[in-house]
């Protein structure tokens, strides 16, 4: 049980305690852990690789790959068009032979392509202007 003038925490019979309030990932905090909302248009999300592919679903990229403490191979290369990507995997066919194949991404090192991307950077709508 607790005692008079302390707080206690939650799921313990006589103790008090309070649920945080539901936070957007991402949002500032005050040190007393309050949380500081920020209007919905400076909200952002950070990008994940995973969501750049699900942009650019259909389209041919080269995946380069390192597999540590491999006997056969170290470094692999894979061509493919790209059918879906999840947080720790991509799926891609490879046009000549049908073959699907799912990388993992843990072991992904970085991805080429020979055509524009399409990719929304968190927070700004559409694609925004290159100034190349």
């Amino acid at each position: 049980m607790g005692h008079p003038g302390m707080m206690g925490t939650m799921g313990h019979p006589g103790m008090t305690g309070t649920v945080p309030p539901p936070v957007t990932s991402g949002s500032p905090m005050t040190q007393t852990g309050a949380v500081i909302q920020a209007p919905p248009s400076q909200q952002f999300e950070q990008s994940y690789v995973e969501n750049i592919l699900r942009l650019n679903l259909g389209k041919t990229g080269t995946f380069y790959m390192t597999y540590e403490n491999n006997t056969q191979w170290n470094a692999k290369i894979f061509t493919g068009v790209i059918e879906a990507a999840g947080r720790d995997h991509i799926i891609i066919s490879e046009r000549s032979t049908g073959k699907r194949i799912i990388l993992l991404t843990i072991n992904l090192d970085f991805i080429t392509f020979d055509e524009p991307l399409t990719y929304q950077y968190p927070g700004v709508i559409g694609n925004p202007p290159t100034t190349r």
